[in-house]
């Protein structure tokens, strides 16, 4: 049975533990054997903690023996390597950081852990968040196991590839401009981002603020939605966490869909589109429609303008987030600096990324002055226009729908000498971020081999709504449940 156990759903195993068909020291052993075999190759992780998460395992199983024990109890996880872990490593994939152990967990790994969760790792992830491939990271790309010359997605490509590779049936990520979503599409995975403030941020260390949210990476729609109903809520060590009541996310999933208002938005179907991709997203529709949706084409005017107007704001707040990287009080310290001028330019040099370094030096002239009212200022004049087009259409509809990506997973390499073509993968998650609403991306069909995601959009606080679109679609198609042959 043992050998089985990769191929089962987080709810699925969750039912198997019920049932006393295996132990969670049976399940954490045999995940924890096919990542040692299988991501030599993916480079997926970027630390395993095998004997905490044995440790977890052997706990849980007591705790359910003695008739107690949260809804996760035993049940394995893996988180991006951008979440604090009390006691391992935390490195967000740069140098700056590749020996830093947390002293603390972030909020959302210890509501896990608290509900019984075991986790098995941390997983690669672009530098600092600061990707759309995962090619930024100190540690080296991880690789699609669709495909291994391929890309994941970024930035959460590490979490992406190990749930789709079966390494683990769910993981944390973060988004800030589709870093769960891309990822989740590309490598046929369900990808939610929540509304910004709807999971607390308290331990994530912050690429732009007010744009980062965490959310999860799962094989189905309900295991996304029975991990978001444990992470969401208020914390009172997030200033920007919101106190909204949480609803049962999972019991929300067998409402119906019939009458639930779809907006297309028009602007998604244009000339950028890969026309195999549309299709397949244009389907996707289709079979909504039949399960009761009624589908109506919306405008968002300034949609066009996400891409100019994210690419000033984050780089902004990442110039000012990661001052604090300095070699004296956070992060890698240069040896033998001559002064004190010497020890920040090389310390700095030496653990920061190309990557990095180019947003970080974007949002220094944005900021500085004589530039500020010229760019900054714009952008979020412009972020505000855009989240009234949102509002708009909301008004008008229940759900936005589209593509999550213009094309499949793309070579790596392909895209790592022009930036401006990488930032263009994130064209129709990056609106979502800027208006803090939530997002989904559920596989809707393969190009070429390659997975293809939808993408759905809610107002404010509508991840049930969402996720209940999302779960009528799984019910009609099984691209969810495909695996990628090689890791079967």
């Amino acid at each position: 049975m043992s050998q089985d156990l990769h191929t089962l759903t987080l709810t699925q195993l969750a039912a198997g533990l019920g049932n006393g068909d295996y132990s969670s020291v049976q399940l954490t052993e045999a995940l924890l054997a096919r990542i040692a075999s299988l991501d030599k190759t993916l480079n997926a992780f970027v630390t395993v903690t095998a004997d905490a998460a044995l440790a977890a395992a052997r706990r849980a199983d007591e705790s359910r023996a003695a008739g107690k024990g949260g809804v996760l109890n035993g049940l394995p996880v893996v988180h991006k390597d951008i979440f604090c872990t009390r006691g391992v490593l935390t490195t967000c994939g740069s140098r700056m950081l590749e020996n830093f152990v947390a002293p603390y967990d972030a909020t959302i790994v210890e509501r896990l852990n608290a509900a019984g969760a075991v986790v098995l790792g941390k997983t690669n992830m672009d530098e600092f968040a600061m990707g759309s491939s995962n090619e930024t990271s100190y540690f080296g790309p991880v690789r699609n196991p669709w495909d291994l010359e391929r890309s994941p997605g970024g930035s959460s490509g590490g979490s992406a590839a190990a749930v789709a590779a079966r390494f683990a049936p769910a993981a944390t990520g973060t988004d800030t401009g589709g870093s769960i979503r891309q990822p989740a599409a590309l490598t046929g995975t369900v990808g939610l981002k929540p509304t910004y403030g709807r999971v607390s941020r308290y331990g994530m260390i912050a690429f732009a603020s007010s744009l980062d949210q965490a959310g999860v990476i799962t094989r189905s729609t309900e295991d996304a939605a029975l991990l978001l109903g444990v992470m969401a809520g208020l914390d009172e060590r997030d200033s920007t966490s919101i106190d909204h009541p949480v609803p049962d996310y999972v019991d929300a999933l067998s409402g119906p869909i019939d009458g639930l208002r779809v907006g297309v938005v028009r602007q998604h179907f244009d000339a950028g589109l890969d026309e195999k991709c549309a299709a397949a997203v244009r389907e996707a529709l289709a079979v909504l429609e039949a399960r009761g949706a009624v589908l109506t084409e919306v405008d968002l005017p300034n949609l066009d303008l996400s891409v100019p107007t994210y690419y000033v704001v984050a780089p902004a707040e990442c110039s000012s987030n990661l001052s604090r990287f300095d070699g004296i009080r956070f992060g890698h310290r240069a040896d033998n600096p001559e002064d004190l001028l010497d020890l920040y330019c090389r310390s700095r040099g030496e653990g920061f990324g190309a990557e990095v370094k180019r947003r970080i030096m974007t949002g220094t002239y944005v900021l500085s002055a004589g530039y500020y009212d010229a760019y900054y200022l714009k952008a979020q004049q412009v972020r505000q226009l855009i989240a009234d087009d949102f509002k708009k259409a909301f008004a008008e509809v229940d759900v936005i729908a589209g593509p999550t990506s213009p094309t499949p997973a793309f070579k790596l390499g392909d895209k790592t000498d022009d930036p401006i073509t990488m930032y263009l993968n994130d064209i129709y998650t990056i609106g979502a971020n800027l208006a803090g609403l939530p997002a989904l991306s559920t596989p809707c069909g393969f190009v070429e081999g390659l997975p293809v995601g939808l993408h759905l959009v809610g107002p404010h606080f509508g991840e049930a709504a969402l996720l209940r679109c999302s779960h009528h679609y799984e019910q009609e198609t099984d691209w969810h449940t495909a695996c990628p042959e090689s890791y079967r």
